[in-house]
């Protein structure tokens, strides 16, 4: 057996006609099907069943192929890992960021990202922080985007920018007539995401609340995402606050934004393990996306974004 076999066994899986399969492989469909013979013989089982239109994957073959699938996948890490080792600069780069973050940070940076490492393949994993971190101490993420500190001294926290927040009010509020909103004000009716989120904390603890309470409404009514949260505002449930970069989308969904009395925000910090083998790459990506935002604080509180 070899991993050319077991990507002749997938792309005849996929395809379920050995002509499309050969060709996906860049090969001939006799070479694909002596090749797959050899490896039913070697395994002493048939792997498809040949018929005129095609071929039928058979249960045998069902069973054996997510482990043809783990080894392609294994030893492709493998090879990627190599690259990384022999450029520091290249090789698939696994990035964990929190939800609140990626959709309106990925977007400004990906593009700086690729011009300045051409090399480098970001691969962006979004989830909460207590899962992130769980990925990053297992090796499975080289490096995190997070809006809170880590106090783990086997990790290293470098702050890349500062995020200020918005009060983000639905049309009409008594709150909307003024010019600046004090984050106390809000918090009569504020509404939040979810537990697990580090921005529900961040903002019933910028308006006064403990982290365990979620505003008048927050035993009822829950978002499992910043969407759902500007959406459940312009509904008139309540008012919130949203990080700046999520500005585009609150104004989409016909909110009014006031800037805060206080400048309450959170600073979004680049997190990996001190003793991985990709820092030269953490540091260029964490430098690239530092001068993307660079003056991004100053321009929010202006309401130049």
């Amino acid at each position: 057996m070899n991993l050319r076999d077991f990507r002749y066994f997938l792309a005849a899986a996929e395809h379920r006609h050995l002509g499309r399969a050969a060709q996906a492989c860049g090969v001939s469909q006799p070479t694909l099907s002596v090749q797959l013979r050899k490896l039913e013989a070697t395994l002493g089982v048939a792997l498809f069943e040949r018929a005129p239109k095609g071929v039928v994957i058979t249960p045998a073959g069902a069973r054996l192929l997510p482990h043809a699938s783990a080894a392609l996948s294994e030893a492709d890490a493998m090879l990627a890992l190599a690259r990384g080792l022999r450029d520091p600069l290249a090789g698939r780069f696994r990035l964990g960021i929190i939800p609140t973050l990626a959709p309106y940070l990925l977007p400004l940076v990906f593009a700086p990202l690729r011009e300045a490492l051409p090399g480098l393949e970001v691969e962006p994993w979004e989830d909460q922080t207590a899962s992130l971190l769980e990925r990053l101490r297992a090796r499975e993420l080289e490096a995190l985007l997070l809006a809170t500190d880590v106090p783990d001294r086997g990790l290293v926290s470098q702050p890349l920018f500062h995020e200020p927040f918005l009060a983000a009010l639905p049309p009409g509020h008594a709150l909307a007539a003024r010019e600046m909103v004090a984050e106390a004000d809000l918090a009569n009716d504020i509404l939040v995401l979810a537990d697990g989120h580090c921005l529900r904390d961040q903002a019933l603890a910028a308006c006064g609340h403990g982290a365990a309470s979620g505003g008048s409404l927050g035993g009822s009514l829950r978002a499992t995402s910043l969407a759902t949260l500007l959406n459940m505002v312009a509904a008139g449930y309540g008012t919130t606050l949203i990080p700046g970069l999520a500005a585009g989308l609150a104004q989409d969904a016909g909110l009014e934004l006031r800037h805060l009395v206080h400048r309450t925000g959170r600073t979004v910090r680049m997190v990996w393990h001190g003793r991985s083998p990709r820092q030269k790459a953490v540091r260029a990506v964490a430098k690239i996306i530092t001068d993307r935002l660079r003056g991004f604080d100053r321009a929010a509180a202006t309401g130049s974004t």
